[in-house]
């Protein structure tokens, strides 16, 4: 047997050994690491333990035994929940109905996004203690590099981790799961092989043999559609794309069909960059009562456009493509986009493109939720090119800029559009969620 390192989780007292002791001989505790490259792996991937649960269980502790549900109301979806709540069927993006009935004495919370926010930035400093490549995925997940830091903090990656989980279960409450390897796409595939509380590891020498047992669903970029083309071609496992040729998976799924090959086999040569590039914003609604006429829904569009608009602009980004999601009451989803020549973050424009895909939809089908996004972002470099170009677009654009000189300066209810506010005497539109704004980076 191979000898490798170990390292006790609790105490940090490592040591060689053929195999892990059954406890530590320092503390006496049973959370030991043990794997012949532990000390010489440095890219990791930190994902909290269902944290808007935890955080809420942390503040609350009546709740620690209790499963706990945070999501929206009757019509709304769950957020995340706790393991006890999993241990009865219920997941995130679950509808919340459903997740009632599978676990009807769970507590339900609705998020609390400030809060978790907050918290997500004392996790973040934590990290970047350790080093400097740090890369968010989300509010509660992160690849970091650890590599050339072991002078600095006078130990290897793994024990800096295993210390840096301590500190944040000890000064903030909650818990994180570890995932270490010798790249990014096997060391989160290695944070979710322990949960929660976990440390797995995934080294060089192993990297083939594991993967093999893994259904091709853990390769990012394979959703159901890719997956289900690739079952009718007898390939549900990563073993089966490790067993046929590069070439053979090119010509068959073309650029897919290269990263499929390259993923299968453990190569990942995305370095963990602290500059990721944005690659959509997005705002959504949940209604309280389905919506099928086109004058709300248009209304409703109306309003997350001026969300949207309104993102943008903080974050200096234009798009060239707007994308509608609808969702029916029977929770299927219509996606619908169009291309526009010059990009844009005005909500005039956004909303001009955007209710011309909403209309081919309004067929009389009840919708529960509505989207909008963009994506194609680029940096604003200013006024909108189309000033220049099309002089309606630029009225349009000189009042929408005259309306933010007055919202920024008096508040965002001082100017209300018109239709906007035709809706908000009448109340014929309410959301059951506050909008779900999203920024998807790569």
């Amino acid at each position: 047997m191979t000898e490798g390192g170990h390292l006790c989780r609790d105490c940090f007292a490592t040591g060689q050994s053929t195999k892990a002791p059954a406890r530590c001989l320092k503390c006496g505790s049973p959370r030991i690491l043990h794997h012949p490259e532990l000390f010489s792996l440095s890219i990791a991937h930190i994902d909290c333990d269902a944290f808007y649960a935890s955080v809420e269980k942390r503040d609350d502790p009546s709740l620690i035994d209790k499963p706990l549900i945070v999501g929206g109301g009757q019509r709304g979806v769950v957020s995340t929940c706790c393991y006890i709540a999993r241990m009865s069927g219920v997941k995130s993006a679950m509808p919340m109905f459903q997740a009632k009935r599978l676990c009807p004495q769970a507590v339900i919370i609705k998020p609390d996004m400030a809060k978790y926010v907050g918290v997500s930035r004392q996790i973040r400093s934590l990290m970047d203690s350790l080093t400097p490549l740090v890369q968010p995925l989300s509010i509660d997940e992160a690849f970091l590099d650890l590599s050339g830091t072991e002078k600095v903090h006078k130990a290897p990656p793994a024990i800096s981790l295993a210390r840096l989980a301590k500190r944040i279960e000890d000064e903030i409450g909650v818990t994180i799961s570890i995932g270490l390897s010798h790249n990014k796409f096997l060391a989160k595939i290695a944070s979710e092989l322990d949960k929660p509380r976990g440390f797995a590891i995934i080294g060089k020498a192993e990297t083939v043999s594991l993967l093999a047992k893994k259904p091709i669903t853990v390769i990012f970029g394979v959703g159901k559609v890719m997956a289900e083309t690739l079952r009718k071609d007898g390939l549900v496992t990563i073993g089966q794309l490790q067993q046929r040729a590069p070439e053979d998976l090119m010509r068959r799924y073309g650029e897919m069909g290269a990263r499929l090959a390259k993923l299968a086999r453990g190569e990942d040569y995305r370095r963990v960059s602290i500059d990721r590039e944005t690659k959509s914003v997005s705002t959504e609604t949940t209604f309280f009562t389905d919506l099928s006429d086109f004058d709300s829904l248009s209304t409703a569009l109306l309003s997350l456009c001026e969300r949207l608009s309104e993102r943008l602009k903080k974050q200096q980004l234009v798009g060239d493509t707007v994308t509608v999601k609808l969702k029916t009451a029977g929770f299927k989803s219509r996606t619908r986009a169009q291309h526009i020549m010059l990009p844009t973050q005005l909500a005039t424009t956004l909303y001009e493109t955007g209710v011309k895909l909403l209309a081919r939809e309004v067929d009389g089908t009840a919708f529960r939720l509505l989207g909008i996004g963009v994506t194609g972002l680029e940096a604003a470099t200013g006024v909108d090119p189309v000033d220049l170009i099309e002089p309606e677009i630029a009225r349009k654009a000189a009042a929408e800029r005259a309306m933010d000189k007055v919202r920024d300066k008096y508040g965002r209810e001082a100017l209300v559009r018109g239709k906007l506010y035709r809706q908000s005497k009448t109340r014929e539109i309410k959301p059951e969620t506050d909008d779900d704004d999203r920024t998807e980076t790569q």
